[in-house]
């Protein structure tokens, strides 16, 4: 079994890496689904990227088969889903965020829930294993993936943690591209990455140059050695003909990747 769960990581790193070259934001935590699933022993995964509460925040799941039926639920059993019960209140208790299984975290509550009557109902499934991103907050923020049968075990558990950094570097690549993307100019700033063949990493790393921040903060950020953030700055510079770090910023927001100074519009040449 150890050995299944290790090829099963394997594929989850392998998706991770492939994850971070994708430039829609909305494909990236779909991609990991599969995966994931294979890793912590599971049948479904629902990924949520807000709290876990029952008034708002957005849910999807893998499969394909696991979100249709999730589309067809009613509001107030898709809130009872969005709680994510046990989990919001056993994680919100203390900043621990080690998965759990429901059952080992509700005990004997957890069988006879709402959330588990639901679960059972319509996705045929038994148990769930939460895995919050590490350090997340206000909002907790990660998955919950499902199985029929038995409960988690603890080899489960334990590569469910493993997974836990690859999932939080996936995380942080889908926010900063949606922040770039709010911030770049009206028009298509994937196309002008496109042609100027920034990888969607190369272009978060660009957006935080525009920070200010240090290589060794950008790492930080993205959960990578400074050593490989001055490798993605060198193939910005080649990419872009430039030699530092503010000409740099100042020709990508002339060719409109960053939003330009106040008052000018981006420029429209070719890199």
């Amino acid at each position: 079994m150890a050995q299944g769960l290790d090829r099963a990581y394997e594929r989850l790193t392998a998706v991770a890496v492939a994850a971070l070259h994708e430039r829609e934001p909305g494909r990236l935590w779909p991609l990991l689904g599969a995966a994931l699933t294979g890793l912590c022993g599971g049948e479904a995964v629902v990924h949520k990227l807000d709290d876990w509460t029952e008034r708002s925040g957005t849910v999807g799941a893998a499969p394909d088969g696991a979100a249709a039926e999730l589309g067809r639920l009613a509001d107030a059993d898709l809130g009872l889903l969005r709680a994510g019960y046990p989990f919001a209140r056993h994680y919100a208790a203390s900043t621990d965020r080690t998965p759990v299984s429901a059952h080992r975290a509700a005990g004997t509550d957890w069988p006879g829930s709402r959330t588990a009557q639901l679960l059972g109902d319509v996705l045929d499934v038994d148990h769930v294993l939460g895995v919050p991103l590490p350090g997340s907050a206000a909002p907790i923020t990660g998955c919950l993936v499902y199985r029929s049968g038995t409960d988690f075990t603890d080899d489960h558990l334990t590569m469910a943690e493993r997974a836990q950094p690859l999932l939080a570097g996936v995380e942080r690549q889908r926010r900063l591209l949606l922040e770039w993307r709010r911030s770049a100019p009206v028009g298509t700033p994937d196309e002008r990455a496109a042609e100027c063949a920034l990888t969607p990493r190369e272009t978060t790393v660009l957006l935080l140059l525009a920070d200010a921040l240090t290589a060794d903060t950008i790492g930080r950020r993205l959960g990578v050695s400074p050593r490989t953030v001055h490798k993605h700055i060198e193939n910005i510079y080649r990419k872009l003909g430039t030699r530092d770090r503010i000409s740099t910023v100042l020709h990508a927001q002339r060719l409109g990747l960053l939003a330009p100074p106040a008052g000018r519009g981006p420029f429209t040449g070719p890199c």
